[in-house]
């Protein structure tokens, strides 16, 4: 257990370079869950210079070190999240939009999946999914 402890201490004290602080702030600043390409347009408005690749990578890396979410839709190329306290979304299954959910957390599920399982809950991922209202509007 100490060397996993040892490993993810290296992974936290990550030299943050402004490549990966301003994609972190523009991250933070935006809603939208964007993907990779996404934040890309929109980081490239403030360092014009700055490659997709160098993107992708530093956004593996902040959600790899527990700074950013790493959204796995299933449709779609993956979305990414600067909010990382625990909360909920929910995805149009049309056009693959993800919203934040606004309401609280249910912690008693953990509680109730570690009493049952045995297992030590580190997270949970829960994603609710629909139509967008802008889906749901042209389907009418």
């Amino acid at each position: 257990m100490q060397k996993e402890g040892n490993i993810l201490e290296k992974r936290r004290k990550t030299r943050n370079t402004r490549h990966r602080q301003l994609i972190k702030d523009v991250l933070s600043r935006v809603y939208s869950h964007p993907t990779a390409v996404e934040l890309y347009e929109m980081v490239k408005k403030e360092m014009p210079g700055i490659s997709l690749s160098t993107v992708y990578r530093n956004l593996e890396r902040l959600a790899s070190d527990g700074m950013a979410l790493r959204l796995d839709t299933g449709k779609g190329p993956a979305r990414f999240d600067g909010r990382t306290n625990d909360h909920y979304h929910i995805r149009c299954i049309r056009c693959g939009r993800v919203d934040d959910v606004p309401i609280d957390v249910d912690t008693s599920m953990i509680s109730k999946v570690r009493d049952v399982s045995g297992y030590t809950v580190l997270g949970c991922n829960t994603e609710f999914y629909g139509l967008c209202p802008l889906c749901r509007t042209e389907a009418k």
